[in-house]
């Protein structure tokens, strides 16, 4: 493990290093972090008040004081930041009254549960699909009743991740859909959305989505009995029950297990309870320490999808235990009377569930975090052998964070230790007296107080007592040294599998060297080249993406990363176009004009366009003029594009320029070809949307020249035979073009703002929150001057193919992942036009989330 960055805020608050002010802190599959400080500032000192509280136990009657400290002023915000661009935080007035105590995304990442200490829950969603712009949308409360325990309703989606099958051909065989059940359904079997949460008081709420966006809400007590609950979790079975673990938080009493089922009758929410077998610690019955540890601190399953393994932890003021616990169906024994009888035939042996310890750890340094993997990795035998044969780590192991600063990633099952982190306060080794010494003397260490895993389990993001954000990186095989193509196969596993699922592999890259991204990118491809046709269509976009984020970890294959956003816009103007095709007789045949269009563009090699159009049924491409004339610009970005690939085909030599890729790419050449075609007939109709060329002379033919030479190029690469390299005579007609047409300069994307090409060195990036001056610019210079930007060049919308000007005054956004910029607000009226907005509102073209940015920034 080592550190990649730390976020700091510029003027540091002081903390009040209060351990019953909890930090929490949650990461979603989209790579959002949330999470809270409740840091006052120097300030808030004469405010603080402190209050007592005096609990008594009902069957022990102990009386216990409480400290809690309140500050009138200090508001409760919740941090959410996107860690390519960590710098820029958008913090949220929550308008929570109490402490937060539970935060928790759902499994798309786009919505964000909030929970404080007077039984408030808050639903947050994205504000025009901007990860720097939130609004709570919902909420629930349980006037006065503290959440300890929030999690959303299952939607029935689980997948394993098999290590054993790590080397087949076939994505379906590392990554099997499990059988899992909802927790709740509506008519046709589709997943109810909603959360469930716990209180202090012993009351499990629900909350459910209906359809029409009201919110059904019940709550029933977890037994008859309620009680104090200090510390709760919350799973789920395969059959779409619930499991609520619970404990008042003395290591003397039982840890509690409640299976809870949610159901809707006569549109109403209604909630039964069951209690399940419980179980007392440990170290509670060993004799040397009962009463070494009286208090639990952290309760935890081991896995959301699996209630059936906890993780508990008891501390006193100076150390902890660990515990792991199973819990495993066991025969129960007959009495003698019974055993002498006759059996009867297919009679079995009664069984009962009970609660097994696994294993436990020796004395800890005092746990103040625990964060358990998201990687659904199988634990069967063989897939545990094999993980250990190869030495894949990923999934297997657990993170506690100690008071000392240090980390200690555990096996979680095992329980023995596989890597450490020597935090910046902790970074001397055992047995460095001095080094304590001056802790000693500094005051409270800096120690995490909330931790969290990525979703492939590469990072750890930890918030200290401090309030900075810590980024760690975990190796996937916790340090141990691996030949290159081992360590190549298991970055290649968890990219396939961030693929197949959708979640965001910037935790992955973190991991990949400049060296390695050549190799991963052709092993990917070649992946993805032995799936099916269905599942091939399916992952298109997403690999080309994949293969974009790769190429920009070096600068050997910065251009390549051109080429493949260039495919991306490729691709989708492609099939915008093609959409706006209609047969011309209702009873169509089995294939739409798209598919006839592709067909007879791919077997007709004519390089003379009109020849090819002969074919075609030119009543499909009649069109409205509107439509056309709105979707003008990306009609020019397609010639522009033609007209640079042709021009720099004799310049792609041994430095590898954008555009390069396309040369050997036959199905993005015949896809530009169709488009030609398509643009051909939509001119004779309506010549105004035909895209614009700077000729020398003015019977020069533009369409005719550039379909001619393209279908020139495209002989050489198709899919059907073997790729050729150009012959002389198209190169010395490209040599031609400049004198012929005026070659436009293509705007690139840029290279990426973001902190993931900063981090190929060891040493850690300190940052900022709030300035990405604070970002250092000791990147090597990029070697082409095609990335190179003047300060007076014009700035170009990525997504509408439009400028924007020098210094543009409209809002714009960009994407988190690719850095392509947009305006934020549409400038376009016509319908066309808006649907092609419509489709990216959401998501950018490479799938990343979009960030508002001031017009400073674009």
């Amino acid at each position: 493990m080592e550190l990649a960055y730390v976020c700091e805020w510029e003027k540091r608050p002081k903390s009040t290093h209060c351990p019953s002010i909890p930090l929490v802190c949650s990461w979603s599959c989209r790579n959002l972090v949330a999470f809270t400080t409740d840091l006052k500032s120097e300030d808030d000192d004469k405010s603080t008040q402190i209050h007592t509280r005096t609990h008594t136990h009902r069957r022990t009657h102990k009386h216990t004081l409480n400290l809690m400290f309140c500050f009138p002023d200090v508001s409760h915000m919740i941090h959410i930041i996107d860690t390519e661009h960590p710098w820029d935080v958008f913090s949220i007035n929550s308008g929570h009254t109490e402490v937060i105590s539970c935060l928790e995304w759902d499994q798309s990442g786009s919505r964000l549960l909030s929970a404080d200490g007077d039984g408030q829950i808050k639903c947050w969603s994205m504000s025009d699909h901007l990860v720097n712009s939130w609004e709570s949308v919902l909420s629930s409360s349980l006037d006065g009743d503290p959440i300890i325990a929030l999690s959303w309703l299952h939607n029935g989606v689980k997948l394993a991740l098999h290590v054993e099958m790590s080397g087949s051909t076939n994505f379906g065989e590392k990554f099997s859909r499990v059988k899992f059940s909802p927790s709740l359904t509506l008519f046709g079997g589709k997943p109810m959305e909603g959360w469930l949460a716990v209180t202090v008081s012993g009351l499990v709420t629900v909350s459910l989505l209906k359809p029409g966006g009201a919110l059904l809400t019940a709550s029933e007590s977890l037994c008859r009995l309620r009680g104090r609950v200090a510390l709760a979790d919350i799973a789920f079975t395969g059959g779409g029950n619930i499991v609520v673990a619970a404990t008042d938080g003395s290591s003397s009493s039982p840890v509690q297990f409640y299976k809870v089922v949610v159901s809707v009758v006569s549109e109403k929410c209604r909630i039964d309870t069951e209690l399940l077998p419980s179980l007392f610690l440990r170290c509670t019955t060993d004799p040397l320490r009962r009463e070494k540890y009286p208090a639990v601190t952290h309760l935890k399953f081991l896995t959301r999808e699996n209630s059936e393994q906890v993780l508990l932890c008891a501390s006193n003021q100076n150390g902890s235990i660990v515990e792991c616990w199973s819990l495993r169906k066991e025969g129960l024994p007959v009495n003698n009377i019974f055993q002498h009888r006759s059996p009867v035939v297919g009679e079995k042996q009664p069984t009962i569930l009970k609660w097994r310890i696994l294993t436990t750890t020796s004395d800890l340094e005092r746990v103040s975090a625990v964060a358990l993997p998201k990687l659904p990795i199988s634990i069967s035998n063989t897939d545990l052998k094999v993980a250990s044969d190869t030495k894949f780590c990923p999934g297997l192991g657990l993170a506690l964070a100690f008071h000392d600063g240090s980390i200690h990633i555990l096996h979680r099952l095992s329980l023995h230790t596989m890597g450490v982190f020597y935090g910046a306060s902790s970074a001397q080794r055992p047995g460095d007296e001095s080094a304590i010494k001056r802790q000693r003397t500094a005051g409270p260490a800096v120690h995490f107080k909330a931790l969290q895993f990525s979703w492939t389990s590469l990072a750890l993001a930890g918030v200290d007592n401090h309030g900075k954000l810590h980024m760690l990186r975990v190796s996937p095989s916790m340090g141990q040294v691996l030949e290159m193509n081992t360590t190549l196969r298991h970055l290649l596993f968890l990219l396939e599998y961030c693929m197949v699922t959708g979640y965001d592999w910037w935790d992955v890259l973190l991991h990949v060297q400049p060296s390695m991204v050549h190799n991963l990118v052709e092993k990917l491809h070649e992946e993805y080249m032995r799936q099916n046709q269905a599942l091939q269509q399916v992952l298109a976009t997403r690999i080309v993406a994949v293969k974009a984020s790769l190429c920009k970890l070096s600068t050997a294959t910065a251009a390549r990363a051109c080429d493949f956003h260039a495919k991306l816009l490729l691709i989708a103007i492609s099939s915008t176009l093609k959409s706006l095709l209609r047969p011309h007789v209702l009873n169509t045949p089995d294939k739409s004009p798209g598919d006839r269009l592709t067909e007879i563009c791919a077997k007709n090699t004519d390089t003379d366009i009109d020849k090819v159009m002969i074919n075609l049924k030119t009543e499909e491409f009649v069109l409205d003029g509107p439509p056309l004339q709105s979707l003008q610009q990306l009609i020019q970005w397609v010639g522009d594009f033609v007209l640079y690939l042709l021009a720099n085909l004799p310049n792609q030599g041994s430095m590898v320029r954008p555009g390069f890729g396309f040369m050997r790419d036959g199905a993005s050449l015949g896809m530009l070809r169709e488009m030609l075609v398509m643009i051909r007939i939509w001119g004779l109709l309506k010549p105004g949307c035909l895209p614009t060329f700077t000729a020398t002379s003015d019977t020069q033919d533009s369409m005719l020249l550039l379909f001619r030479l393209l279908t020139k190029l495209w002989l050489c690469s198709r899919d059907d035979g073997a790729p050729q390299d150009p012959d002389d005579s198209l190169i010395d007609e490209c040599c031609l073009l400049p004198s012929q047409l005026l070659v436009p300069s293509m705007d690139w994307l840029p290279v990426n703002d973001g902190v993931m090409v900063k981090l190929q060195g060891k040493h850690p990036l300190r940052l900022q929150f709030g300035k990405a001056s604070s970002l250092p610019s000791n990147a090597p210079p990029t070697p082409l001057e095609v990335f190179n930007r003047t300060p007076g060049s014009q700035r170009m919308d990525n997504l509408r193919c439009v400028h924007m000007g020098v210094c543009p005054t409209e809002e714009s956004k960009a994407c988190t992942r690719c850095g392509c910029v947009t305006m934020l607000r549409s400038p376009n009226k016509t319908n066309a036009m808006k649907q092609w907005e419509q489709r990216w509102i959401k998501n950018c073209l490479c799938g990343g989330l979009w960030r508002r940015i001031p017009p400073t920034f674009t």
